[in-house]
C-alpha cells in the first residue's frame, strides 16, 4: 500500500458515500457504496481478503470517494457512476437474456408492436414473455380481436388487413381517438388477466350469431375464442390473485452471489432470469445494488409488487424503485421466495466451478505469465501481426487481450504505406510508430505488454521504435513458430531469449491463443483488401468514373481495351459528359 492510499485511509469520513478505485494509468476499475465509507474502504486494505479481493487490491493505485446524504443517494450514484466508467470489476456475469414484451405505441393511430427494449416514450408496456414466439402467438390474437394500424397507408386507401378487418385506420373514416382508447383499454385489460370476461362476450356472441343462421360468422368467433385458450390457458398457476409480481432470491460464497428472478404475470410463473457476479462489499449491499440496476439501469419492466428474502433492506428499495417491496413470512409468498434462493444457491453452486475454471484461463494465467516474465501483472496485452503476399497488399494488425480474453473493440488494421515490397521488420516499424505516436498524441491507455508476432528482428525493429523514437518502456515479447505454424516460443529480454513455459500450462495456451488470435485477424484483413483490389481496372483510377459509370462503360464496350479504341462521341452517346470522356481515353492511352 502506498503513502497516498495510507493518508487518504486515515481521514475517511464515517459517513455514506461512494467510492471507486483507480489503476496506476487512472482508470476506474471499481465502484462501490457504503452506509459508513471509513470502515469499508479501510477493509479493503486491512484484514484478510479473498483471492478475488486480493486481485482488486493490487491493481489499486488510487481512490476517491463521494459523501452523499443517505444511503438511498449512495446506491443511485454507485448505478449512474457504473454506467457511466463501465469499471472491469463491477462486471455481471449475465446469461444475456433479452426478453420480448408487448408494446401499444401512443401515436394518434396506435400499433401493436413486439420489442426487446423498453423505452420512456408514453407507450404502454405488457410482459415479459418466456419467449418471442409465445409473444408472436399473443400478438397474433390480439390482431384478430382488436383492428389497431398495421399499415403506413393513408385514410382511404385500405390494406390487406383492412379486409381481413384487422386495421381499421387506413378506412376512409378512421376511429376515433376515443375509440382508440377504448380498443387501448380492452387490450390492457386483456393483458392484464381481463381474457376471462373477453371470451365469455365472445361466447354469447357465437351463440347469436349461430341463431341468426350466419355459420360462417359463428365459426370465427370459434376460432377466435380457441385460439384464446390456446395461448392463455398454457401455463400453470401460481397464484390466485392475478397481480403481477417479481420474486428474488439469491445465495453467495466465496465472494460469488447468485440472483435469480421469477417473473409471475398473470398469477403465472413465465419465466426466470439468472444472474452470476463477483461482489465485495457486503452481500446485502450488493443485493440492493444489484436489484436497483436491474429495474433502473437494464430497463426491467416493473411490477406491481417485488417480493425480496427476509433481512432485504425493503424501505430503501420502495424508495429507489417506487413500487412495493414485501418480505413475506408465511403463506405461498414466502414458499416463492424460498424457492428462489434454493435455485439460485444450486445455480451458484453448478456455475462456480465453470467460473473458477474461466479464471484459470484468463485471470489466474495473465497473472502466472507476468511471474514468468518477472513484470507487473500484464492486464492488458497489445499484439501484432504483418500479412502479404510477396509484398503485395501489405497489411499489419492489432489485437487487445484484457485479463486474458479478447476486446474486439479495441481491435485495429493498418494498410502498410511507406514500405515497398516483402520488408517485415520496416512493416513492424511502421505499425508500431503509429500505433504509439497516436496513444501518446490522444492519451490512450497504454499496455502493459506488447507482443509482436515473429522473432529477434522484429522484436529489435519494434523496440527501436519504442525506445529510440518515442521513448517508452513498454515490456515486449516476441511470438515464434515452429514448422507447422504453431506456437513454439515466448521470446523476451534484451538479448532475447527463450521463457521456458510448459506446455500443458495455462500461460502457454493464452500465449498461443493471442498468436492465433492476431494471425486470423490480420490475414483475413488482407484476404478481404486482396478481393477487393481482383475487382478494380484503370477506370477506378479516373475521376469522375464512379461504380455505375464504370458498370455502363464495361457493359456497353465489354473491355478497357475497346474503350481505348472508342471515340468521344461514342462515350458521349452513353450519357457521360464530354469533359469525362475526354479524361477517360487521356488517362487509358497515356498508361498504354
Amino acid at each position: 500500500m502506498n503513502e497516498k492510499i495510507e493518508g487518504k485511509l486515515a481521514v475517511l469520513p464515517a459517513q455514506p458515500g461512494c467510492y471507486f478505485m483507480k489503476d496506476r494509468h487512472g482508470k476506474i476499475i471499481y465502484v462501490g457504496k457504503s452506509k459508513m465509507l471509513k470502515n469499508r474502504v479501510r477493509s479493503y486494505f486491512r484484514g484478510a481478503n479473498d483471492r478475488k479481493t486480493q486481485r482488486l487490491v493490487q491493481e489499486i493505485d488510487d481512490f476517491e470517494y463521494f459523501v452523499t446524504s443517505s444511503e438511498v443517494e449512495a446506491l443511485i450514484l454507485e448505478m449512474n457512476l457504473i454506467k457511466k466508467h463501465d469499471p472491469k470489476y463491477n462486471v455481471m456475469l449475465k446469461d444475456d437474456k433479452s426478453y420480448p414484451y408487448l408494446k401499444i405505441t401512443s401515436e394518434r393511430h396506435p400499433r401493436l408492436l413486439i420489442t426487446r427494449k423498453l423505452k420512456k416514450d408514453k407507450g404502454k408496456y405488457f410482459g415479459p414473455y418466456p419467449n418471442v414466439i409465445a409473444a408472436r402467438e399473443t400478438k397474433k390474437l390480439l390482431d384478430r380481436l382488436y383492428p389497431l394500424r398495421k399499415c403506413n397507408n393513408p385514410p382511404g386507401r385500405p390494406c390487406l388487413y383492412y379486409h381481413m378487418h384487422q386495421c381499421m385506420a387506413c378506412s376512409e373514416n378512421p376511429p376515433s381517438v376515443q375509440e382508440y382508447q377504448t380498443i387501448v383499454q380492452e387490450i390492457t385489460s386483456f393483458l392484464h388477466g381481463g381474457y376471462k370476461e373477453i371470451r365469455k362476450n365472445l361466447t354469447n356472441r357465437m351463440f347469436e350469431a349461430s341463431e341468426q343462421l350466419n355459420f360462417e360468422r359463428a365459426q370465427e368467433l370459434r376460432d377466435q375464442i380457441q385460439h384464446i385458450e390456446a395461448v392463455m390457458e398454457q401455463q400453470k398457476m401460481t397464484m390466485n390473485d392475478l397481480v403481477d409480481r417479481d420474486i428474488f432470491g439469491y445465495s453467495y460464497d466465496k465472494g460469488w452471489m447468485c440472483v435469480q428472478v421469477f417473473f409471475i404475470r398473470q398469477g403465472k410463473l413465465i419465466e426466470r432470469d439468472v444472474t452470476v457476479f463477483p461482489f465485495f462489499d457486503d452481500h446485502g449491499e450488493s443485493f440492493l445494488s444489484f436489484i436497483g440496476r436491474f429495474y433502473l439501469h437494464e430497463n426491467h419492466l416493473k411490477p406491481k409488487q417485488v417480493l425480496v428474502p427476509i433481512g432485504t433492506n425493503t424501505e430503501m428499495l420502495e424508495g429507489l424503485l417506487e413500487i412495493n417491496v414485501h418480505t413475506p413470512l408465511r403463506g405461498r409468498k414466502k414458499e416463492l421466495v424460498e424457492l428462489a434462493t434454493k435455485n439460485a444457491k444450486i445455480a451458484l453452486n453448478e456455475k462456480f466451478q465453470l467460473v473458477e475454471r474461466n479464471e484459470e484461463r484468463t485471470i489466474k494465467a495473465v497473472e502466472d505469465l507476468g511471474e514468468r516474465l518477472n513484470i507487473e501483472i500484464p492486464h492488458r496485452i497489445e499484439a501484432f501481426d504483418n500479412s502479404n503476399i510477396q509484398g503485395t497488399d501489405p497489411v499489419s494488425a492489432m489485437i487487445v487481450f484484457e485479463d486474458g480474453k479478447p476486446n474486439k473493440k479495441e481491435y485495429r488494421k493498418y494498410k502498410i504505406r511507406n514500405v515497398k515490397g516483402p520488408d517485415d521488420y520496416e512493416t513492424m516499424r511502421e505499425v508500431i510508430r503509429r500505433r504509439y505516436s497516436r496513444v501518446l498524441k490522444e492519451n490512450l491507455p497504454l499496455p502493459d505488454l506488447i507482443m509482436v508476432d515473429g522473432g529477434k528482428g522484429q522484436m529489435s525493429a519494434a523496440l527501436d521504435v519504442l525506445e529510440n523514437e518515442l521513448g517508452l518502456d513498454i515490456p515486449l515479447a516476441g511470438l515464434a513458430k515452429d514448422d507447422k505454424h504453431k506456437t513454439s516460443e515466448l521470446l523476451y529480454g534484451s538479448p532475447p531469449e527463450v521463457v521456458p513455459l510448459e506446455r500443458q500450462s495455462q500461460e502457454f495456451y493464452l500465449v498461443q491463443r493471442i498468436q492465433d488470435e492476431v494471425h486470423r485477424f490480420a490475414i483475413t484483413f488482407h484476404r478481404q483488401l486482396r478481393g477487393k483490389s481482383l475487382f478494380q481496372s484503370e477506370l477506378d483510377k479516373i475521376t469522375g468514373i464512379g461504380e455505375k459509370r464504370k458498370k455502363l462503360l464495361l457493359t456497353h464496350f465489354r473491355s478497357v481495351s475497346e474503350i481505348k479504341k472508342a471515340s468521344i462521341s461514342d462515350i458521349t452517346k452513353l450519357g457521360i459528359p464530354k469533359n469525362t470522356a475526354n479524361a477517360i481515353l487521356d488517362h487509358l492511352r497515356e498508361e498504354e
